[in-house]
């Protein structure tokens, strides 16, 4: 069903993000994002959450253009039944929006959460503050980015984020909505998977601190080894999302890619998405302008702080699925409003005859009482706008000093950087063809050309199964790491004539 949404904006100052599944919440208070120790009722607080993709069902329906507008939420509500095969005789929370641009027939998004879900979640936090006003689906709050300019709706995008309880990849082109879809690698399950590995119950903790501080970079060489396995797995399943959506909506490629986590950015993650994908991909880590203490800030709540401005200013313009809105203000109840009428008629009828003298006085003393504080503000006022404008001089100047220094310390490490790689990292090409011709007749893989180019080297491989040209180029790049920058095979395909499989690869080395 869809749920009739009411608040009164003018009483709202703050907001509060929250993550229902780890508690932790946040609170906007005059232009500070900082954590919030404990929920509390208070009607001027604005109170926001998201919902994992794995607890969100989701379809789109395509509509004729002809349908009148008043009868499109109950033909939604309808069509989410059917394509989703609902259980007729339950209530389900559905919200929806339409895609744009959508050619000759309308497109709605649409996204329905069961009530047993959100009671789990919300019911220990609706006895704290009584309401939860917005509650958005976790692929959705990426929208934000585009509509406050952070990212330009140019392209196509895929982002990729690792909560403790889900895992989920999202697709966006130009910058609207396309596609989502939940993988079996949260930051919980990853930690299992490690612990099934090593076969051993790992110390909870230091795994966190590894993943979070040194993440694929790690020194420690076990870690590294198992988190590499883990990881090429998330990104095979990656890959068939990828492969999939680009099927289904007609996508040319991903042109970039951004990849987070509720712990922070993973180091050594992006180099092992271009190795594995082939896309270009940057850490997920927007809230540069916002003023908090923390070293970082769990990126899904502080899109949850976007997206609430957002609902303010339009409530249409976001998904909403909570069950636990405001109460109407007062002055908007039936009982309010028989309360005030009855109140003011017995008012009138007792004080009519004062009125006028008593409204001369009230008026006197309320200008005079906001005069003196006009006074004060104007004096305090003008102070403040003189200290700010010295803090402005102040900070152009470190802003341009630093610049300086930026650019004398980029030189410098390019310079450096350069001269030890050509020291240190530079390698022979006979050995490394000697390397490249003990591994493919390890995997049972012949080489029909090969040919180099100053640190590219092209193989045209020839084997009895595609499956074997797969694991040679796995095998390469988890053993070689750190000497490639990249690995990939253009075309495997298979020679009708003598029945094996051919593919051209590709070596970039470092």
């Amino acid at each position: 069903m869809f749920l009739k949404r009411s608040s009164s904006k003018s009483d709202i100052k703050n907001i509060v993000t929250l993550n229902a599944y780890t508690s932790k919440a946040y609170l906007f208070k005059s232009d500070k994002f900082q954590p919030l120790s404990k929920l509390t009722y208070n009607t001027s607080n604005f109170i926001a959450s998201y919902l994992s993709n794995k607890d969100v069902i989701n379809t789109t329906v395509r509509l004729s253009r002809s349908i009148p507008q008043e009868d499109i939420a109950d033909i939604l509500d309808i069509k989410a039944y059917e394509e989703l095969g609902l259980d007729q005789a339950n209530r389900y929370i559905v919200s929806f929006f339409e895609a744009e641009d959508a050619g000759e027939e309308r497109i709605f998004h649409i996204f329905v959460a069961e009530p047993e879900v959100l009671e789990h979640l919300y019911l220990p936090v609706k006895q704290q503050t009584k309401y939860i006003d917005l509650v958005v689906p976790a692929p959705l709050l990426y929208k934000a980015l585009y509509k406050k300019e952070i990212l330009q709706a140019n392209g196509t995008h895929s982002f990729i984020y690792f909560t403790h309880n889900d895992a989920f990849v999202a697709l966006y082109k130009n910058g609207q909505y396309l596609y989502s879809k939940s993988i079996e690698f949260s930051l919980e399950q990853i930690y299992e998977k490690y612990c099934e590995i090593v076969g051993e119950k790992a110390d909870e903790k230091v795994f966190y601190s590894v993943l979070e501080l040194e993440g694929l970079k790690t020194t420690n060489t076990e870690y590294q080894k198992t988190l590499m396995k883990i990881f090429g797995e998330i990104f095979i399943h990656i890959n068939d999302i990828l492969i999939y959506a680009k099927r289904a909506f007609g996508l040319d490629g991903v042109d970039q890619m951004y990849i987070g986590s509720e712990n922070g950015p993973i180091i050594g993650l992006d180099e092992y998405s271009q190795n594995y994908l082939g896309l270009p991909s940057l850490e997920l880590n927007f809230n540069y302008k916002i003023n908090h203490d923390e070293w970082y800030t769990d990126q899904l709540q502080y899109l949850l702080l976007l997206n609430s401005f957002d609902y303010i200013e339009d409530e249409e313009s976001v998904v909403n699925l909570t069950m636990f809105l405001r109460p109407p203000a007062f002055i908007n109840r039936a009982s309010g409003q028989f309360i005030i009428a009855a109140a003011a008629a017995i008012s009138l009828g007792l004080a009519y005859p004062l009125v006028y003298l008593v409204g001369s006085y009230v008026n006197d003393a309320k200008i005079y009482a906001l005069t003196i504080e006009n006074n004060k503000l104007t004096a305090e006022s003008n102070k403040y706008k003189q200290i700010l404008g010295e803090k402005k001089k102040e900070i152009s100047a470190l802003d341009q000093h630093i610049a300086g220094l930026d650019e004398k310390y980029y030189a410098k490490t390019t310079t450096l950087t350069s001269i030890y790689n050509k020291k240190v990292n530079y390698h022979l090409k006979s050995e490394i063809f000697h390397v490249i011709a003990e591994e493919l007749n390890q995997f049972d893989v012949y080489i029909d050309k090969l040919q180099s180019k100053e640190n590219t080297v092209w193989l045209s491989l020839v084997s009895s199964e595609d499956r074997k040209l797969t694991e040679l180029i796995q095998y390469i790049s988890e053993s070689h790491f750190d000497e490639i920058n990249q690995i990939d095979i253009e075309l495997i395909q298979k020679d009708p004539k003598s029945n094996h499989y051919k593919g051209l690869l590709k070596v970039d080395l470092r």
